[in-house]
């Protein structure tokens, strides 16, 4: 339940949240096991349903065999890689925030990237309708979950958290880009 509650915290008042995220003993491990192992689950199990339903659907019409297995590995490997992107992207934090005045521990920079997804995670429940996935648009929120913890989290400077936001998503952005491609190389061989 406190795994909600986090969720729900950091949705309706990030500040507040924040300020208690930032205080917490944590270590990278027990954020990903207690946080985003369970929450970064809901958008793979959601889009896995979604497109075994709408495959089998779009099969059936079109004639064509639906292979519910290949969209079970699908699934599995893109949370597995969305997790390493997600710890990628905390080192990537780790490495910014200190250009930009704040502290550049591992522990502080992984609570901010491991938290900031809340909304773009639950966001990903919409998946298991394939019309309604457009909806996960509202995952943007995270962005501003991320500028909010900044400063709290990281004890940035208000005036210099923009621009860490920008450059941390322009390179989260990058490093995504990056595992897909690998990952995509690693299927074809």
């Amino acid at each position: 339940m406190a795994l909600l509650d986090r969720a729900k915290a950091l949705l309706q008042r990030p500040e507040q949240e924040w300020r208690v995220i930032a205080a917490e003993p944590a270590d990278t491990q027990s954020l990903f096991t207690g946080y985003a192992v369970p929450l970064s689950a809901l958008p793979a199990v959601a889009g896995f349903i979604g497109s075994a339903i709408f495959a089998g659907y779009l099969g059936s019409v079109l004639g064509a065999p639906v292979g519910v297995f290949r969209l079970l590995i699908n699934a599995v490997l893109g949370y597995l890689l969305g997790l390493f992107g997600l710890w990628l992207w905390g080192k990537v934090v780790q490495a910014l925030s200190p250009r930009f005045g704040g502290v550049g521990d591992e522990v502080s920079a992984m609570k901010l990237a491991v938290h900031s997804p809340t909304a773009a995670w639950i966001a990903g429940i919409f998946a298991i309708i394939p019309p309604l996935a457009i909806l996960g648009v509202l995952g943007l929120y995270s962005l501003y979950t991320f500028y909010k913890g900044a400063p709290i989290v990281l004890r940035m400077p208000q005036d210099r958290v923009m621009g860490f936001t920008l450059s941390a998503v322009v390179v989260g952005i990058a490093v995504n880009i990056l595992v897909v491609m690998v990952a995509g190389l690693a299927i074809s061989l």
